[in-house]
This record gives structure tokens, C-alpha cells and sequence, in this order.
């Protein structure tokens, strides 16, 4: 299913293209839907397309040998994912994408993307940008895998996803170590020193912050005002 232009003027990469540019970009664009935690492309599969979140979450996540999943990212509505192999040999998908929820995106085959790009310079800045976000991103990523314990990487998690000092959104042990690329049993146990030092308490499905100040400590080594 086509799309038209102003649906797309919603996604941060297309937000500043000329007119005309845009009508371009809806011309090649297809409507596709996905069910909650559908895979929607696969690590290491041939590129066929790059894809741009209209609605609902996408995790985005790399997969070891020994089945050890590590997610590089969940995205929300306006972003987009798979723009980098497009341009890259052989064209393979980097990691694999999954709908969190029912999700509504923007297919653009990569044959019809290259092509527009060559003759829309906007286009070609738009993608330079993401790519530089990106790259800021997986900087960041190996900077906490490398240089930060577990535990600051939780507590930074907890006051990152807290609203009104408490997570409300229900992540399981799982769920939490694949974000911050550790295992199940590491993240039981640091939620648990986290609850015997009076900064957490669990209540039912949240997880209450006791202790702000004390949780930037742990994440960044000081209080940050």
C-alpha cells in the first residue's frame, strides 16, 4: 500500500526535504503493519529495503553465537532503521528488528532509495545526519559496555525509564539485560543489593527509586542537579 507525502513529513529523516523531494520519497514508500514482537528483518539476511516507524516501537538488537541477545536500541514513531547497509558491501542487515507492539512502518526498497538519493542532494544530507546520530549512539553504547559495571548501568537505566520516581513500564530480568548487555542472574542480583541498600523497593509490577541521589552515585559517580 502507497503513502502519501505528509504521513511521512512525521519521520525526523524527512522532516526538512523540499516538496517535491518528499512526493518522491512517498512514491516509493509501501505500508506495512507488524504484530507485537514480529521479526521484521533478520541479522545478516540481504538488505532489501530501509524502514521508517509510523507507529508503535521496534527493538533493534545483535544476537551471539551462544544465543546471548544484546539490544543496540528500541525506536519509536519517526525513526529509522536499516539506512546503513544500503550502502554498504555486501548489503547485509546488520542486526535484527522486532515490533515491540503493533507497529505501522514505511518500506523503501533499497534499489529506489539508492537511486533517489544520487539525484536529491536534501535526501543525501538527511541520511549523512541519521548516520552521524548513529554513530553518536553506538559511541555511547561502547563507552557503557566498556567503561561501566553493571551496576551503574542499572542504576542509570532505572533513573532513565523512571517517571515520578518509579518504573511504571513492566521490563522483565531478561528484557533488562539484553538492553544493557549482561545476563539474567547479573540483573536479579544487582536489583536485589540495589533493594538491601534502601535505593529501590518493588511494588508489584513498578519499581519504586527511594533513593535518586543515591542511584546517580551509582551511575555516574555523582549527583547530577
Amino acid at each position: 500500500m502507497k503513502t502519501d507525502a505528509e504521513s511521512l513529513r512525521r519521520i525526523a529523516l524527512f522532516a526538512d526535504l523540499a516538496p517535491e523531494t518528499l512526493s518522491r520519497v512517498a512514491g516509493l514508500s509501501i505500508r506495512r503493519g507488524y504484530r507485537p514482537e514480529e521479526t521484521i528483518i533478520h541479522e545478516g539476511a540481504p538488505c532489501r529495503a530501509a524502514y521508517f516507524i509510523v507507529e508503535g516501537r521496534v527493538r533493534i538488537l545483535r544476537t551471539s553465537p551462544d544465543g546471548r541477545e544484546q539490544v543496540l536500541s528500541q525506536l519509536g514513531p519517526g525513526r529509522s532503521f536499516n539506512t546503513v547497509p544500503l550502502f554498504r558491501s555486501p548489503g547485509v542487515n546488520h542486526a535484527t528488528a522486532q515490533a515491540v507492539d503493533q507497529a505501522v512502518l514505511h518500506a523503501i526498497p533499497k534499489e529506489d532509495l539508492l537511486r533517489l538519493v544520487t539525484t536529491s542532494p536534501d535526501l543525501a544530507l538527511a541520511l549523512l545526519r541519521d548516520f552521524a546520530d548513529r554513530l553518536d549512539h553506538l559511541t555511547d553504547l561502547v563507552e557503557d559496555l566498556s567503561l561501566r559495571t553493571v551496576r551503574g548501568r542499572l542504576a542509570r537505566f532505572l533513573l532513565e525509564q523512571a517517571e515520578a520516581d518509579a518504573v511504571t513500564r513492566r521490563w522483565t530480568q531478561a528484557d533488562m539485560a539484553a538492553r544493557l548487555g549482561t545476563v539474567r542472574e547479573m540483573i536479579g542480583r544487582t536489583l536485589r543489593a540495589f533493594a538491601d541498600a534502601g535505593l529501590i523497593r518493588f511494588d508489584r509490577q513498578r519499581i519504586e527509586l527511594l533513593d535518586r541521589e543515591g542511584l546517580e552515585i551509582e551511575a555516574y559517580g555523582e549527583v547530577h542537579g
